[in-house]
């Protein structure tokens, strides 16, 4: 079974709904929403991938996410990607969406923020291997291992949005 998506313009508003795949391969727009998982000391959870998965395989990446599905708001994708992948419910909250250029495809890309306080259980089928960072150690990873390219090009931006003297972003907790 296809994937749906929808088609979105350049200020993210809907034009139809496609098959991923054909957006994937025409170029077209389409909603990504992710989220940056942290835990109750502030660490970010990061990942690798499993090599057989269709993007980016092996890869790392510090974002938990997917394609938002025909009628679902990036909060609602991102809720629920979380528990596809993580098998963890948590409260996401929405810090900002950009316009990415992609490696595989253009999208809009929704970036949210929660505080996991589960024990994780991560999908075996897309996630080979997890573990908690600091910001400073995620840096140094983010040089030293292959992470998603389009999930660095998020970090840039994310860092980008801390307070100067702040220790950080808040999140919401449960």
């Amino acid at each position: 079974m296809s994937e749906l998506v929808e088609r979105v313009d350049e200020q993210d508003r809907v034009l139809g709904v496609v098959e991923r795949g054909e957006a994937i391969e025409r170029r077209w727009l389409h909603r990504v929403a992710t989220t940056v998982c942290r835990d109750p000391e502030g660490r970010i959870l990061i990942h690798r991938r499993q090599e057989g998965v269709s993007r980016f395989p092996g890869q790392y990446n510090w974002l938990i996410g997917g394609a938002a599905e025909v009628g679902e708001s990036y909060e609602e994708a991102a809720a629920r990607e979380l528990t596809e992948e993580l098998g963890v419910r948590a409260p996401v909250r929405f810090v900002f969406k950009f316009l990415c250029d992609g490696l595989i495809s253009p999208y809009w890309l929704g970036l949210h923020e929660a505080v996991v306080t589960e024990v994780l259980a991560p999908d075996p089928s897309e996630i080979a291997w997890c573990g908690w960072v600091t910001e400073g150690e995620l840096r140094d990873a983010i040089g030293q291992w292959s992470f998603a390219e389009d999930g660095v090009e998020a970090l840039r931006r994310y860092l980008a949005q801390s307070v100067p003297g702040g220790s950080g972003r808040q999140c919401s907790s449960e």
